[in-house]
């Protein structure tokens, strides 16, 4: 059964490159990214580990911890991860899981059953502090995955988490936000002191409320 927004994010425990790990231990109060790969020592998956571990500071100031998973052995992990040290100039500094008997890629429905040989999908999971799964992304395998996008994805899910916003096309930290519906426009001067530009009475806008 394919996991929906909102679900709770099943827990698991597996081995990995850093030991073993519990899905719900390893993330405690934080935010989690998990993301699956066919294969080690493919292409464009080392250079999205790569790009993740460049990315940590970034993860981190958003109370992020991420995880990856492969279908293959912690041996062939610690193989690959020189590797992306060595292409990708960088340390990965996140667990590798070692799924080899598919038991988390059956959990979370990453397998590929197209596939000659039943490899993961290349799969995202954003879970929130509660273990809910807040978002759900599936990409092709010739397509590299855009991780500043799933950054603001999260910069959105935090943000509309705690105010009652949503955030229109394209936005990024910083930029006006819109006033949920169910905001009655009575109650729009209490909850937005920042003032509200009312595009149409559907669509009202209003400056960030979390920034100074």
């Amino acid at each position: 059964m394919s996991i929906k927004l909102g679900d709770i994010a099943p827990n698991f425990q597996a081995q990995s490159s850093e030991g073993p790990i519990d899905l719900y231990q390893y993330l405690g109060d934080s935010w989690g990214v998990l993301f699956s790969h066919p294969a080690d020592f493919t292409p464009v998956c080392t250079t999205e580990l790569g790009q993740v571990a460049k990315l940590k500071n970034e993860f981190d100031k958003r109370n992020v911890k991420v995880l990856a998973l492969s279908v293959d052995p912690v041996d062939s992990h610690e193989r690959w991860i020189a590797d992306i040290k060595e292409t990708q100039n960088t340390t990965v500094n996140f667990p590798l899981i070692a799924d080899h008997d598919r038991k988390v890629a059956m959990l979370y429905d990453m397998i590929n059953q197209e596939a000659t040989e039943k490899t993961t999908v290349r799969s995202v999971f954003i879970i929130a502090p509660d273990k809910k799964v807040k978002l759900t992304l599936t990409y092709p395998p010739s397509t590299g995955r855009n991780f500043t996008e799933i950054l603001r994805v999260i910069d959105s899910l935090q943000l509309t988490a705690y105010h009652s916003v949503a955030t229109p096309s394209d936005w990024v930290q910083g930029e006006d936000v819109v006033i949920l519906p169910s905001v009655a426009d009575a109650d729009v001067p209490t909850k937005f002191p920042k003032g509200a530009n009312y595009v149409k009475p559907y669509l009202r806008l209003t400056p960030q409320p979390d920034k100074k």
